[in-house]
Parts: structure tokens; C-alpha cells; sequence
């Protein structure tokens, strides 16, 4: 079975960003959150009130489709995987999302896909997000 990562405790979540420095550290092996996989920033004028933006691993992508370089290609399963040297910067993947959870690093100019190994899960101390099985029928997602 394909694992899929869902928000399951959205009001739990605390705006700490432990979920995004995991997930920059371990896609890159670097401090901070710029280039993390996910995002998690507050609603603006509601306090306490998070917006969480995790892949719902597409099995027929958008993004893959918008990218006229083919850097972003379909993986087994759903998501995408990435081929930074046929990227072309145009950022067109990232608008294409219908879901607008595709993150872009602004410093390498490239598309950050999740890879869902989990590192936002283990790290999140009030269990906001959960890596789910996805089922045939594709509940989970």
C-alpha cells in the first residue's frame, strides 16, 4: 500500500514549525525552513488558527503535467519526483498544484516535492499530521 500524508488534527497544530525544519533537514540536510516540502503559516486575523499545506501524492499529477521541461516526473504510486537538471525555473508546476502544495525554493529556483518519508509526522509533538495507507478506493486522501 501507498502511504499518503493527511492532516488529521489541524486544530491541534501549535504554528511551532517542527514539522518544516524535519522535513528541510532531511531533504537537504540543512537548518531552518525554506526549503521545506510542506508549509504551515498562520490565517491572517485568526489567532491560534494554522494553514498546513502537506502532497496529497496525486496519482496523475497537475504539476507533473504543467512542467514543460519534464523535470517532474509521475511515481509509482503518486507524487513526483524531481530532476533538477532539467528544471528550467519557470515555476509553472507550482501554480498548477490544485491544492497549492507544491513549495518552491526561492534559492535554487526549483520545486520542493515531498518525498513522504514521515519526518513531519515524527517530529510534530501533538500529532497533527499522520502518514495514512491509502486504500484502493483512495479514501484516506
Amino acid at each position: 500500500m501507498v502511504r499518503i500524508l493527511k492532516v488529521v488534527n489541524r486544530d491541534r497544530c501549535i504554528g511551532c514549525l517542527s514539522c518544516m525544519y524535519a522535513c528541510t533537514r532531511k531533504l537537504r540536510g540543512l537548518g531552518g525552513t525554506g526549503k521545506s516540502a510542506m508549509r504551515v503559516r498562520a490565517y491572517s486575523g485568526a489567532e491560534g488558527a494554522f494553514s498546513i499545506r502537506v502532497c496529497s501524492r496525486c496519482v496523475r499529477p497537475d504539476c507533473a503535467a504543467a512542467c514543460p521541461a519534464g523535470a517532474l516526473t509521475t511515481v509509482e504510486g503518486g507524487g513526483v519526483r524531481l530532476d533538477r537538471d532539467k528544471c528550467i525555473s519557470c515555476g509553472a508546476c507550482v501554480k498548477a498544484c490544485t491544492i497549492a502544495a507544491l513549495q518552491w525554493d526561492e534559492e535554487d529556483g526549483v520545486p520542493i516535492p515531498c518525498i513522504f518519508c514521515g519526518q513531519c509526522v515524527d517530529f510534530c509533538p501533538n500529532g497533527v499530521i499522520a502518514l495514512v495507507e491509502r486504500t484502493p478506493s483512495g479514501e484516506g486522501e
